[in-house]
Formats: structure tokens, C-alpha cells, sequence
């Protein structure tokens, strides 16, 4: 027997090799693999889900549906209707009633694969995704057919639930429908802005004509604005026009892309928009309905609200308004401005809020929404002197007292040589005196300009605390920040770099105003001011404002400004308050422009319940008052204009109040500015003088004072007045007085802080006391 044997010994195992290591393209291909397998079961699931939704899902009665639309804005009870938005002004034309240019325009603009589409554009989708995040918004991921899909037949939810019920009715309405009847019904039924549906109204609203007379521009208009009919509403101020205009040339351009007109028509065309005629407005927006649904539709705008959704949402809105107040603020400004002056040209702004919740509860913007939709409690203006008690607010925080005493002899000078001067000529013709160390209460109460200079100045970074505290207290930035929101969410030359800013050249709201000292009402605890309480949609609540205060000052830092200011009324420029019957603190001041005319009168005010600020101002709201107003000053008309409306305002309201002066006294930055002498404690303040001043605000002057007399000054007491507070420094000597007796302008004109300066003083101190 052959073959080879095993040698002897232990049998010895043979080691397995080792597989070799799986490469990474290995790995990827099983991946790949099995993600393959996973997207085809979910794709098949997905296909089967969409399958049997298209299945289920019946196209609803268009007419029904689009009925129910409609938006309704409510007074704050929740029942009384101010007005509504969408109000279906539509009349519906055949297709071959458009201009074959406006439809080129819309499908450009809006949907450029309109015609070869199954009613959903998956790269439209794609290119929509892309779009959003590198900021662009030139066009969005919808068709034609899904927004009128979405706008006849679905409500405004945004959720993937509703976006596939629209692909899906869109997929069975290009089915159904050509593509001339779907572009038909969406141009019937879109919203073009203005309370226009459908291109016939638009063509209307927007150019008084019929859309079938349309021109190329004029198409190219409206397909522009079907994008954003607030945001390119040429009506809607510069910043607007000019952005019609870059949608406009996008337009165009794309027409031109897609060889619906040719590049020398769309440059042609794209030189200038065409002319926009004088559009009668609505009726159903006269009076003040207009300046409120404006107002609404804004806010709604900041809280996220689209303007389909409040056109054609369905929304209930319940604002903060009540019909008391906005008729108050009407028939105040009826009853106290001066007789012959009509709204074109004399601009009165009221807005009246809540302390402690921010609520506007009535305004009055000027004149009828017909006549001009520019709403002055809104826009505003130079603020004067009403700034000066968010200075006594920022000083008193800072450690100085109420009888601590500034400056106020005139001029005040800086370092740098800038000067600071009071009203009137004074004995050396440099503005009148009144001592070298004034209290700040009877700083406030004078409106003494070099004593609130001093003040400012006499502060750690004096400015920029002021600016700091106004913010806090509810007046807006330059800039919106969601921080320091207002109505409107901007000032004007308001900057922390002013180193006068103390008197007042900052161009604030009425309502920005109110709320500020709403927010020294409410014991120095500030509410975000606002006009929607409440929005509801067809599910159900949607929105609901949340009351919340923030401290802007300590309480009896808001006590002490607030007896401060009860002193204004009391004893100073705003005696005319004193007829309203009830504890009131407010301030009076006016403001000139760069000619040194003066060009705005104020009173802001309040009682523990409702804050209320009145403007008066001409033309563009830098027009000349003086010389054209009977009188120009805060304690005249617009000191009886508050008293107006707030008598209104609180008839069947118990009087309050106001707290008694804390008399706060920290550690004051700065040495110098002690009382003169010290208070006498056996004295205890009263909120109210206890005789009747000795003059009040003239009645409705008959006669227009002549420009160049200058009143003159009220008889100051010959001693100094010393009480709790410490001395005061005694009131300027007067100037001799004509012999003839004064007209009543001329007696209001005598209230010392509110005359106006000579001419000689830099417009942009602003004479503003």
C-alpha cells in the first residue's frame, strides 16, 4: 500500500483566511441598494395614498366656499362692526374681454409654464424652495391653477395637508377645465389690492378703465402687483412705488424672455410706470373707518398675517378700539380747534391708550379717509417740550430729587460754545431768566429750556440715558426692534447722539406719545401699545394678544414725575386741563422748523385711567403756525382739544388718584445741583393748588394776533416761594406792556414757557418748550 502518511504527533489545524475587508464602494452600493428598496416601497405607499385621495376628494362648490370669506374687523366688544375687508367688488368679464397683453403679463409674472403644466410644476416647487433660500422672491412655487384652487375653493391654513388638497384639486381642475377657462376664473377672482377682485375692478381701482382697454404698461401694472398688493400699492408712499417699479421691469423683461412682446417694447415700456389718475376711494371707508381698517390691515401684516389671508381669510378681528373713545377724539377736536380752519390744511392727531394694558382705545387721524389717507396720529411730528418729563424720569432714576436745581438763567452754554436759550428776550434780549438754581418741578412747570439742557447735561452720558428711557417708557427707534414696538415701530431724528435731544426734535406719533406717558400712568410699568386683541379664523381662535408689562422706571420714580407733571396743570402751561374736573397731569409744547417758524403745538396728558395725545400741525406738518393759527401754543388749542376729548372720555368714570410724591433722592452724578435751601418739613404737598390760578388759557380768539408783537411776559411774584420743595427762583421780571389791553391770543400767548424765541436761535434746539 502506497501513498504519504501524516507524521507522527498531535494533528495541527489549519488556520481559515481572513476575508478580505469590504471596500467603501462596496458598502455604498449596499446602501444604495437598500435605500433603493426603501424609496421604492415609500414611493409606492405615497403613490397609493395619492391615488386614493384623488379618488376621494371632490372639487366643492366654488360659489359656497368663496362666499365665507369674507374678513370682519369689530370694535372691542367683540360685536360692534367697524368694517370689512374683501368685499367681493368683482364683476367678471369673458376671457376675450382681456387684453391678450394682461394675460401674457399674469402668466409671466406668475406662472410662466401655465400652458404646458398638468396644474402643478414640481420644478416650479423646486426652483420656489431655492428661491427662499437665497432670498429671492421673484416666483413662487404655485400655479396658476393651485391659487385659484386655493383662493375659490380651500381657506388660508398654512399646512401640507391643505398644499396637497390643492395639488390634488389642481391636478382634477386642468381636467376638467382648459387652460383658457382656468386663466379666465383666476383673473375674475384674484385679489389685485384696493378691495379690487378680478381684472375688471382692478383696472378700475387702479387706472379708471375697462380692462379690455388696457395698455401693455398698464397690464404690466397689475400683473405686478398680484405678488404683493399692499407692498406695490403705488399709492402707498415712495419706498412702495419704487418697488412696483423693480417688479414691474421683472415683468417685462420676462414677457420679453418668452416672446409675448419684444425687447424694444418691454424697454420701452420699462422706462417709467404709467400715470396712476385720481381714484375716488370707496365710501364705505369715509370718515375713520378707512385709518382704521389701514391700521389693522398693518398690524395683522406684523403678525404674520398675509394679505390673502385677511382679504380672503375669513377672519373675525377684534380690536382694541371702543366707539366711546373714537367718537371722543372726533368730537374733541370739532368742538375745541379754531373756527375757519378745515382739515386740508390743519392737522389734528389725537390717540388716547390704556395705561397697563397699551390698548388704543380711540384716535383721530386728522381728516376723512376720502379726503386723504395720510392718518397724523400715526405719522406725527416734532414733539417739543412734551419730551422733557422722560428727561425728569431719566435724572430722577439717575439719584437727583425733585428739589434739586438746575440752570435757568439763558443761554445755557456748552463747552463747545453752543447755546441753549429760553423763550422770550429777557432783559439783555438773550431769552428770559429765572434764577440760577430752579427746582425741576418748577423747571417742568415753566418748561424752562436751560434748566432741562442743564439737566441732561448734568447726567452720566445724559443723551444717551434719555434716548435709553424713551425707549423703555414705548417710544420706537429709528429702526424697527421687536423690543420697543409702537404704532408705527419707527421715530423720525430721534438718536441718542442728540445732545439736545432733551428738547424735543424728535418727530414721534401721537399714539407713541400716549403710550409713553400712559407708561408713568401706570406707575412706571410700560404695556406694548397695540389695536388687535383678538383674530379668529374658520377653524377657530387664531390669535390672541398676551398683556404684558415691562418696568421702564421704578415706581416712585413714575410718582414723582407724575406730581410733577400735575403741576404743569396745576400752576404752569397746562391750566386749561384743570376744567376737566379730576386729578390730570400732562405737558404742553411746540416745536419750529428749519426756518424757525413754529411748525407744532402739543398736549400729552393723562388721568390714572387713559393717556391722550393731541397735535396740531399744517400742510406737510412743517408748515408755519404762527402767524396763521389765532395762537400756535400747546396750552391753547391743544390743551382745550385734550380737555375735549377727555371730558368724553371720562363721563360715568369714577375719578382716581394719583399717588402721592415719593420724593426719591439718590446719589446724584454730579455736585451742584442741591436746594438752595432746605425743605421745611411741616409742609405737606398737595396733588392740587389749593387757590384758582390767577390766569387760564383764552377762549376761541376772534381776531388773528399781528406776527411781529411779542407778548409779554406774566407778572412774576416779587420774592421767592419757598415750601416743601425749597425756594424757587422768582419769575422774570415782565417787560413793559402796550397800554391798549391785550388780545385774548396775546393773553394765552402769555403763559411764560410757551412763547416762541426770536428768530436769532438755531432752528434745530427747536424753540420747544
Amino acid at each position: 500500500m502506497s501513498g504519504k502518511r501524516r507524521a507522527a504527533g498531535p494533528a495541527v489545524k489549519k488556520k481559515a483566511e481572513p476575508k478580505p475587508p469590504r471596500s467603501w464602494k462596496s458598502r455604498l452600493l449596499s446602501v444604495a441598494k437598500w435605500g433603493l428598496v426603501a424609496g421604492i416601497v415609500m414611493s409606492l405607499i405615497a403613490a397609493g395614498g395619492f391615488y386614493f385621495l384623488y379618488r376621494t376628494i371632490e372639487i366643492p362648490d366654488p360659489n359656497k366656499d368663496f362666499q365665507t370669506q369674507t374678513s370682519f374687523v369689530y370694535y372691542s366688544d367683540g360685536k360692534s362692526e367697524l368694517g370689512s375687508y374683501a368685499t367681493q367688488n368683482r364683476v367678471s368679464i369673458n376671457s376675450n374681454d382681456m387684453p391678450q397683453h394682461l394675460k401674457d403679463a399674469v402668466v409671466a409674472a406668475e406662472n410662466q409654464s401655465f400652458y404646458s403644466d398638468k396644474g402643478i410644476d414640481p420644478k416650479g416647487i423646486l426652483r420656489a424652495v431655492f428661491n427662499n433660500a437665497s432670498g429671492e422672491s421673484t416666483q413662487g412655487g404655485s400655479t396658476i391653477t393651485q391659487q385659484y384652487v386655493k383662493i375659490l375653493y380651500l381657506n388660508q391654513e398654512r399646512s401640507y395637508t391643505r398644499k396637497i388638497k390643492e395639488a390634488i384639486l389642481a391636478l382634477k381642475l386642468q381636467r376638467k377645465q382648459s387652460k383658457t377657462e382656468i386663466l379666465e376664473g383666476y383673473l375674475n377672482t384674484i385679489y389685485f389690492g384696493r378691495g379690487a377682485y378680478g381684472v375688471q375692478a382692478a383696472a378700475q381701482a387702479f387706472f379708471a378703465t375697462d380692462a379690455k382697454d388696457l395698455n401693455l404698461r398698464e397690464c404690466a401694472v397689475l400683473a405686478s402687483v398680484l405678488n404683493n398688493p399692499t407692498r406695490f400699492d403705488p399709492d402707498n408712499g415712495r419706498d412702495n412705488k419704487r418697488a412696483l417699479k423693480g417688479r414691474y421691469e421683472y415683468v417685462l423683461d420676462s414677457m420679453a424672455k418668452l416672446d409675448m412682446i419684444t425687447v424694444e417694447q418691454a424697454d420701452k415700456a420699462a422706462r417709467r410706470l404709467p400715470p396712476f389718475p385720481e381714484i375716488e376711494v370707496e365710501s364705505t371707508y369715509g370718515g375713520q373707518k378707512g385709518h382704521i381698517l389701514t391700521m389693522v390691515r398693518q398690524e395683522l401684516n406684523r403678525l404674520g398675517y398675509t394679505d390673502d389671508q385677511i382679504d380672503g381669510g375669513g377672519l373675525e378681528v377684534t380690536t382694541t378700539l371702543t366707539k366711546k373713545a373714537m367718537e371722543a377724539a372726533e368730537a374733541g377736536v370739532v368742538e375745541a380747534r379754531p373756527e375757519g380752519f378745515g382739515d386740508k390744511q390743519l392737522h389734528v392727531g389725537v390717540a388716547s391708550v390704556e395705561p397697563g394694558t397699551g390698548a388704543l382705545r380711540g384716535f383721530y387721524a386728522g381728516q376723512d379717509y376720502l379726503d386723504s389717507q395720510l392718518n397724523w396720529a400715526v405719522a406725527g411730528g416734532m414733539v417739543g417740550s412734551t419730551f422733557k418729563p422722560i428727561t425728569l424720569a431719566t435724572a430722577l432714576t439717575q439719584g437727583y430729587s425733585l428739589r434739586d436745581t438746575f440752570e435757568g438763567n439763558s443761554p445755557y452754554e456748552f463747552p463747545d460754545g453752543l447755546q441753549v436759550r429760553n423763550e422770550g428776550s429777557g432783559s439783555d434780549g438773550l431769552g428770559n431768566d429765572y434764577g440760577t438754581s430752579v427746582n425741576a418741578i418748577y423747571a417742568l412747570e415753566q418748561s424752562i429750556n436751560t434748566a432741562f439742557v442743564d439737566m441732561s447735561a448734568a447726567m452720566d452720558d445724559g443723551p444717551e440715558k434719555i434716548y435709553a428711557m424713551a425707549e423703555k417708557m414705548g417710544i420706537p427707534p429709528m429702526e424697527s426692534d421687536q423690543e420697543f414696538p409702537g404704532i408705527p415701530t419707527t421715530s423720525r431724528d430721534f438718536s441718542e447722539d442728540d445732545t439736545l435731544l432733551t428738547l424735543g426734535k424728535a418727530r414721534i406719533s401721537p399714539i407713541n406719545m400716549a403710550n409713553a406717558y400712559a407708561t408713568v400712568a401706570n406707575g412706571g410699568q410700560r404695556a406694548d401699545v397695540h389695536v388687535v386683541e383678538k383674530v379668529v379664523d374658520p377653524n377657530g381662535p387664531d390669535y390672541t394678544y398676551k398683556n404684558a408689562t415691562r418696568k421702564a422706571m421704578s415706581e416712585d420714580v413714575a410718582s414723582d414725575v407724575s406730581y410733577a407733571m400735575q403741576q404743569v396743570v396745576a400752576n404752569g402751561t397746562g391750566r386749561a386741563a384743570l376744567s376737566l374736573g379730576r386729578p390730570a397731569a400732562g405737558k404742553t409744547g411746540t416745536a419750529t422748523n428749519d426756518k424757525d417758524q413754529v411748525s407744532s403745538a402739543w398736549f400729552v396728558g393723562y388721568t390714572p385711567q387713559l393717556a391722550t395725545a393731541v397735535m396740531y400741525v399744517r400742510g406737510d406738518g412743517d408748515d408755519q403756525l404762527d402767524g396763521w393759527l389765532p395762537s400756535y401754543f400747546g396750552a391753547d388749542y391743544p390743551a382745550d382739544t385734550w380737555t375735549a376729548v377727555m371730558r368724553a372720555d371720562m363721563l360715568d368714570v369714577e375719578p382716581e388718584d394719583f399717588p402721592e410724591p415719593a420724593y426719591v433722592d439718590g446719589d446724584a452724578p454730579q455736585d451742584g445741583h442741591a436746594p438752595t435751601l432746605p425743605p421745611k418739613p411741616t409742609r405737606k404737598p398737595s396733588p392740587t393748588p389749593s387757590e384758582t390760578p390767577s390766569e387760564t388759557p383764552s377762549e376761541t380768539p376772534t381776531e388773528e394776533p399781528s406776527p411781529t408783537e411779542e407778548p409779554s411776559p406774566t407778572a412774576s411774584p416779587t420774592e421767592p416761594d419757598c415750601g416743601l420743595l425749597g425756594c424757587e427762583s422768582p419769575t422774570p421780571s415782565p417787560t413793559p406792556s402796550p397800554s391798549e389791553s391785550p388780545s385774548p391770543a396775546a393773553r394765552a400767548a402769555a403763559l411764560p414757557s410757551e412763547r416762541r424765541t426770536p428768530a436769532s436761535i438755531a432752528w434745530w434746539w427747536g424753540l420747544l418748550w
